[in-house]
């Protein structure tokens, strides 16, 4: 008789974590059980081959786990035509990191090694790409993915902009132009809006701005912007539980969102978590709680004055864990735990100073009609 003795679950995870991502695509077919577990955002952390940030500097670009000790490895973005660039900017958003070129941008997968390299229209003005996100109003069951990216009309003009959104299916282009009215009506007249960051969530991109009130007691008043690519329009979505504190950051959480913001005075951390699932239909119904406080002795400044260069970071349990630069650029690891700081850790790999860097969640969703990266 044949052994008909199974794997305990628990120890086929393990092996399952050991697997490289790429590989993994394929086992999605074996079973459905399978398929689930490499959808489950659990899974994906413990893999050990994720990481967690992603740091550029003037010449590399490095993955940064952060497990029981900090690791660097060097990443290559081997694109075709652009293979000796660095990416200007670096924004991750659905899944995958959008890279500014000085050319078009390159949309990159690091986990499975994928790109898609968008190639601007002839006479193209030099576009800010925002984000990517999909239409949530489609019934199908495929994902179209496009991007967002805006630039001005003229040059002269602070009433419009032209808004250029990129079809991933078609491979096309769609121009549109927006008035600032339509999402600064809520605000006073007198404001000027800040962006901050962008995270995509649900299809749509969110973005902490703030607008700087002048003559009034409390000059900054903080938001959450979005943009929704099924209705093609920005909106405000909510206030900011941020007081006279800027926040620096937000991220998603399953289907909510992180906000992070640190008192310029004592270096207080607080987190705030949205206590309701996050979609177009809230708007201004979304509420916030406190999640996390953190208050350390010598905290650093986690935003430098002089770049302006924001924090990034996640929770892992009652871990925080914080990439940041110092007053003189270098990059450092903070994780803290329970009002404690944990570890300091140098990247002393990235030499050059003030690199940019991010959160990145790993992903196994494939680019649409991208290419596997040369090894």
């Amino acid at each position: 008789m044949a052994n008909t003795e199974k794997v305990p679950w628990d120890l086929m995870e393990e092996i399952l974590s050991r697997v490289p991502p790429t590989s993994l695509l394929r086992f999605r077919t074996v079973c459905k059980r399978w398929n689930s577990l490499f959808d489950d955002n659990a899974f994906i952390n413990n893999h050990k081959m994720t990481f967690r940030f992603i740091v550029k500097s003037r010449t590399k670009i490095y993955s940064v786990n952060v497990s029981s000790k900090v690791e660097v490895r060097e990443l290559t973005l081997n694109t075709p035509g652009l293979k000796p660039q660095i990416p200007r900017s670096l924004v991750d958003t659905s899944g995958f990191l959008l890279c500014g070129m000085r050319n078009g941008v390159v949309v990159w997968n690091p986990w499975l090694r994928q790109i898609r390299c968008i190639e601007p229209e002839i006479n193209q003005p030099t576009l800010n790409f925002h984000g990517i996100g999909y239409d949530n109003n489609r019934r199908d069951d495929e994902i179209v993915y496009k991007t967002l990216s805006t630039y001005q009309k003229d040059l002269d003009s602070t009433t419009t902009c032209k808004c250029k959104i990129y079809d991933f299916a078609s491979d096309t282009w769609k121009d549109e132009e927006l008035e600032k009215a339509k999402y600064t009506t809520l605000l006073p007249s007198t404001s000027s809006l800040v962006v901050v960051n962008v995270v995509s969530l649900n299809g749509t991109l969110y973005w902490v701005a703030y607008y700087d009130r002048t003559h009034v007691t409390h000059p900054l008043l903080f938001i959450l912007l979005s943009f929704s690519f099924s209705s093609e329009n920005f909106r405000k979505c909510c206030d900011l539980p941020s007081g006279e504190n800027h926040p620096r950051d937000a991220l998603f959480r399953e289907d909510g969102f992180l906000l992070l913001k640190q008192c310029h005075v004592n270096k207080k951390i607080k987190i705030w978590v949205t206590k309701n699932k996050i979609d177009d239909r809230y708007g201004e119904n979304v509420k916030w709680m406190s999640f996390m406080e953190v208050s350390i002795p010598n905290m650093p400044d986690l935003v430098q004055t002089e770049s302006y260069s924001q924090p990034s970071y996640f929770i892992d349990g009652k871990r925080l864990v914080i990439c940041s630069c110092d007053e003189n650029g270098r990059a450092w690891i903070y994780v803290v735990r329970e009002n404690k700081l944990i570890s300091k850790t140098q990247l002393d790999s990235v030499v050059d100073p003030w690199p940019l860097h991010c959160t990145y969640f790993p992903s196994l969703v494939l680019i649409p009609g991208g290419k596997r990266e040369k090894l």
